[in-house]
């Protein structure tokens, strides 16, 4: 039986719950299929399931710094509404990119008022504790391909 760690292509099916166990996320009919050693998924998560192999099912709490970090406060900042030419309705949960300097990111809106908006550039789950429920399907070894891309190729994979 073949054990995950580094260079294992891996697939599972997961629910993910805040701490009021409310599902924020799941998998349905298809897994989620990752490179594993790759940093493809939240450290937490990745270190939980080293060492597993196919059937492996456990439930699995990751604290905010082994998550999508610490929420930063200057992570948040309020704009003129203006920057949001040409988008007529604004509400809080919508998603814009901005960019700063050579980057760009996602940034969440948390107000709208009449000149204002703010918005939040934080990940909408840091400094949350998540809970995993886990089932290990499937575990194979990575092909020199997919090891050199960094990603997995075919189904459940990246596409070029």
């Amino acid at each position: 039986m073949s054990t995950i760690d580094k260079h294992s292509v891996v697939s599972f099916h997961y629910t993910l719950r805040d701490d009021e166990g409310n599902i924020l996320d799941q998998s349905e009919q298809h897994p989620l299929t990752y490179l594993h050693g790759n940093g493809a998924i939240i450290p937490g998560l990745e270190k939980a399931l080293d060492g597993k192999a196919v059937g492996d099912q456990f439930t699995i709490t990751i604290e905010p710094q082994d998550a999508y970090g610490e929420h930063h406060a200057d992570g948040v900042n309020t704009v003129p509404r203006e920057q949001f030419k040409g988008v007529d309705k604004i509400e809080p949960g919508m998603q814009f990119e901005a960019n700063s300097g050579e980057q760009t990111m996602l940034v969440t809106v948390t107000e709208v008022n009449d000149d204002t908006v703010t918005i939040d550039a934080n990940h909408p789950l840091a400094g949350k504790r998540l809970t995993f429920d886990i089932n290990v399907t499937e575990v194979r070894n990575a092909t020199a391909e997919e090891i050199s891309h960094g990603h997995v190729h075919g189904a459940g994979g990246v596409h070029h």
